[in-house]
């Protein structure tokens, strides 16, 4: 059994092909979240954090979780987790910890639920982020 990073539990843990692919999720994921069309604003949904040398993709307020901020995190924010990590896998750009692939398939939101903007058009838009990892909230 794997050795547990305590706050970790829930996270999904990933497998990362190449260092340099750390940067590719990390941009990646700017651009996966909730939109607001009527401003042009993507609200980032998940994170990548490095953790003693391990690598999880989790939802910012899993993230507050781990800060001992109070949080709710929703069953649809955990669904909308578990759609962006497949993706990710689907896309070649990780590898989903294979003790992890079954609890991600619940819940799960439909990809229309996501806005994925395409790197194209993100200079269209204001991306924010609602969580900053290595400086806590915004």
């Amino acid at each position: 059994m794997e050795d547990i990073i305590p706050g970790t539990e829930d996270f999904v843990e990933i497998e990362l092909k190449e260092r340099d692919d750390f940067l590719t999720v990390r941009e990646t994921l700017t651009r996966m979240g909730i939109s607001s069309h009527h401003k042009k604003t993507l609200y980032q949904s998940c994170h990548i954090l490095h953790k003693r040398g391990r690598y999880f993709i989790v939802h910012f307020k899993e993230l507050f979780k781990l800060d001992g901020k109070p949080t709710t995190i929703s069953e649809s924010d955990v669904g909308r987790r578990n759609r962006i990590v497949m993706l990710l896998d689907e896309w070649g750009l990780l590898t989903i910890i294979k003790r992890c692939k079954d609890t991600i398939k619940e819940p799960l939101v439909a990809v229309r639920e996501i806005k994925i903007l395409p790197y194209k058009d993100k200079e269209d838009w204001s991306l924010e982020s609602k969580y900053s990892i290595g400086k806590g909230a915004e």
